[in-house]
């Protein structure tokens, strides 16, 4: 159950057996199915969660209803809403699975408790941290840079394995255009071919 979790943690900080097995027992294991809401609007969010299997979204809903999808997640992922479960309070997102997913749990508490006894996970999180802010500033750069086509091309070259699992109505809500031009964007990118 923690292979997965272990690859990922060896990959930024070195754990000493006993560490390993502290943090493992930190962990709660747990499996939804698709279309469940680990958050939504309003709730606190109290978990930072290591996708073993499954892929989910996050995405925020204007006052009129619209989806504006912030991110997609896959297995060796982590997904959370930083602010909400860092600062404890209503988180304005909503966290869903599109598959059925399992997942590795750590929250608020749980996660204080890691800091303390074991220190190096603080460099693991901060990583993580900033690879979502470079991450979430180059798409921000693309959607007032680029084309339609550009950020699709974008989109499925750097995520070929989200790209097969989500809905192309949904990846057309990630690069901020109507499900209509994704279709015609696709059509002229396959003529182009």
């Amino acid at each position: 159950m923690f292979e997965q979790i272990d690859q990922f943690v060896d990959r930024i900080i070195s754990l000493t057996p006993e560490e390993r097995q502290l943090f493992h027992s930190l962990l709660k294991f747990k499996r939804v199915r698709k279309r469940t809401y680990l958050l939504q609007e309003g709730e606190i969010c109290d978990f930072e969660a290591f996708i073993v299997k499954g892929c989910i979204r996050t995405y925020y809903l204007s006052e009129d209803g619209t989806e504006t999808i912030l991110s997609f997640a896959i297995e060796d992922w982590w997904v959370s809403d930083l602010a909400s479960f860092t600062e404890q309070t209503p988180s304005n997102m909503f966290i869903e699975s599109l598959e059925d997913c399992e997942l590795l749990i750590i929250d608020h508490k749980s996660k204080a408790a890691l800091y303390e006894k074991i220190p190096k996970f603080e460099t693991l999180f901060r990583l993580l941290i900033q690879r979502s802010l470079f991450a979430l500033q180059k798409r921000f750069h693309s959607l007032i840079s680029q084309t339609a086509e550009q950020r699709y091309l974008a989109f499925i070259e750097k995520y070929p394995k989200v790209v097969q699992r989500v809905p192309q109505n949904q990846i057309a809500r990630y690069l901020g255009v109507s499900p209509e031009f994704l279709s015609k964007v696709r059509s002229t990118l396959q003529k182009k071919k």
